[in-house]
């Protein structure tokens, strides 16, 4: 498997939680812990296989600083990419767009080519909609840290294993 980059804000404290769990579980020397609150496109296209930590924020919309990097994005050619979203959301709180973040940025890179893997099952969630999924499962990895925190670790190990299989 090629080396691994990991895109999440180093300033959030969920997605770096979960960003620390994953570099644990496929060990620092696959993968690369890159701040999305600052990447490029050139570094963005360095990495074949991808794990972008994308939260909902608001009622279902990505934060800035993925929202800054979509331009950037429209332009970019991802075939041959591999790309596995992880994000929390709130399922009680905001159950009309519950992890939309995960969707909105799986639409957008599947548009230009990427393939996303790491699809979850919706099994043991409550919600009324999401972009995330797709009427069989999420087109990433949903956490809820307000509603099932407990979960959240194996779920974590779980998508890893996963992962480990599915990226080229």
């Amino acid at each position: 498997m090629k080396k691994i980059g990991l895109f999440y804000s180093f300033n959030t404290v969920k997605s770096g939680q979960i960003a620390k769990k994953i570099l644990k579980e496929f060990g620092e020397k696959q993968i690369e812990a890159i701040n999305a609150e600052i990447v490029d496109e050139k570094t963005f296209l360095s990495f074949d296989n991808l794990i972008l930590g994308v939260p909902t924020w608001f009622d279902g919309e990505l934060p800035n600083y993925w929202d800054e990097f979509v331009p950037a994005l429209r332009d970019l050619d991802l075939k041959g990419k591999c790309v596995a979203i992880y994000g929390a959301g709130d399922q009680k709180g905001y159950p009309e767009n519950f992890v939309d973040g995960i969707g909105i940025m799986a639409e957008l890179l599947e548009s230009k080519g990427a393939k996303i893997v790491g699809y979850t099952s919706a099994n043991g969630y409550t919600f009324e909609s999401s972009r995330a999924y797709n009427g069989k499962h999420f087109v990433g990895l949903a956490l809820d840290f307000e509603n099932q925190p407990k979960q959240n670790n194996d779920r974590v190990k779980n998508w890893c294993d996963q992962l480990k299989k599915e990226f080229i």
